[in-house]
């Protein structure tokens, strides 16, 4: 997944693209890379700079588009299945280290099996 390599000024220009140029120093300047999109959803983005509500609803849809993952983390209860492995995933792959660079989804998934 190349998105996970992606410096703070790749998300920048992704947000561009998105049509939010007004936010690109909102993710430059907390340093938001690739890793660090798992955690962008409508809670987190206010403490970005990104306030308006429309606006936020987008980003989130299309950050959860990107990742392709389904859920929306509000949406969980207790007493919901396991959510997807491809949002575990990444949440995994967030993280730096020899141990979370190495990670393949395939090591993930039988890691989960057992």
């Amino acid at each position: 997944m190349d998105l996970l390599q992606w410096s703070c000024h790749d998300v920048a220009r992704w947000i561009e693209s998105l049509g939010f140029p007004q936010y690109k120093a909102c993710f430059t300047d907390n340093l938001i890379t690739g890793r660090k999109l798992i955690y962008v959803n409508c809670i987190y983005l206010p403490r970005l700079g990104v306030t308006d509500f429309k606006d936020m609803q987008v980003i989130s849809a299309r950050v959860r588009e990107l990742l392709g993952i389904t859920e929306t983390l509000w949406s969980r209860s207790i007493a919901d299945p396991r959510r997807d492995s491809m949002g575990l995933f990444l949440e995994k792959k967030s993280r730096t280290g020899e141990q979370a660079d190495g990670l393949t989804y395939q090591e993930f998934l039988d890691d989960m099996r057992r």
